[in-house]
């Protein structure tokens, strides 16, 4: 079966005036028009190509890669708003489909949206939705705690930023764990900090406890011989003053010289703290 909104890889059967058949060896066939044709092919190999529909409602293939594919979330840019939906630019001669039922909010020509790109099983079209929070589960979680995984700002709430969990579950940062500036669309590393009753997500932009001190204490070191060896910062020094220079909270600051301290890489004094060289 040769599916809508994927890559596949598929056989060159022929060779045509409109471009090249290509078969899945189960009788299924689609065209990829001349413009996406390779220079160089033979009957018989295999190519890679995306599937969709093109502006006829035909099943075409192009070898052009998408910004968004089936399953997957991504920000993009509304092209035109009209009297059935938006139309987004997904990287393609098609543009995707937001109807206005799918918007959380009513979209605007030349806006910058999260989406989800699904196939509407009606019109077998691939179509986006901004209500991307209906399309993520934690009934049941494939993550654990302190573990790293991949997120996906989502939109701000007042207890923080909340995030999708490796495209499959929602979480948040909160207020206290955002030492740098985050943007709706970024994709970031992220350590699951805690997973509380209901299966809510708590995620940290940070390694937690004892796992933190290392590469932040290596984070210093490197603010240090990128200053001389010496910062005026030290453990009396204020939170937002520390979070300004190293992204950091003052709990994890504290942690971090210390153990640098212990290992007498730096010294601490009332000026602030300088790296020993030996």
């Amino acid at each position: 079966m040769i599916k809508i909104g994927e890559f596949q890889k598929l056989e060159i059967l022929r060779d045509t005036e409109p471009g090249l058949y290509l078969g899945n060896g189960e009788g299924d066939e689609v065209l990829l028009p001349n413009r996406y044709v390779p220079e160089t092919f033979n009957i018989g190999d295999l190519i890679e190509v995306f599937i969709y529909l093109d502006n006829e409602e035909r099943l075409v293939a192009t070898t052009d890669e998408p910004y968004i594919i089936k399953g997957e979330f991504e920000m993009l840019r509304c092209n035109e708003v009209t009297k059935h939906g938006a139309f987004l630019d997904m990287g393609l001669v098609k543009e995707l489909f937001c109807p206005f039922k799918e918007q959380a909010f009513p979209m605007k020509k030349g806006g910058w949206y999260l989406v989800y790109c699904y196939l509407d099983e009606q019109s077998e079209r691939l179509v986006a939705s901004s209500k991307t929070k209906r399309f993520l589960n934690n009934v049941e979680l494939t993550v654990e705690e302190f573990e790293e995984v991949e997120i996906l700002v989502s939109h701000p709430s007042d207890l923080g930023m909340n995030v999708i969990i490796n495209d499959k579950h929602s979480g948040l940062i909160f207020k206290d764990d955002l030492f740098k500036e985050v943007h709706v669309g970024d994709r970031l590393k992220g350590i699951v900090k805690k997973i509380r009753p209901g299966n809510k997500i708590d995620i940290s932009l940070d390694q937690i406890g004892y796992r933190k001190i290392e590469p932040n204490a290596q984070k210093v070191l490197d603010y240090l011989n990128d200053n001389s060896g010496f910062s005026p910062l030290n453990d009396k020094s204020s939170p937002e003053a520390i979070k300004d220079a190293l992204e950091m909270s003052k709990k994890t600051f504290k942690k971090a010289i210390g153990a640098l301290y212990k290992d007498k890489k730096i010294s601490i004094d009332e000026k602030g703290i300088k790296l020993i060289t030996v």
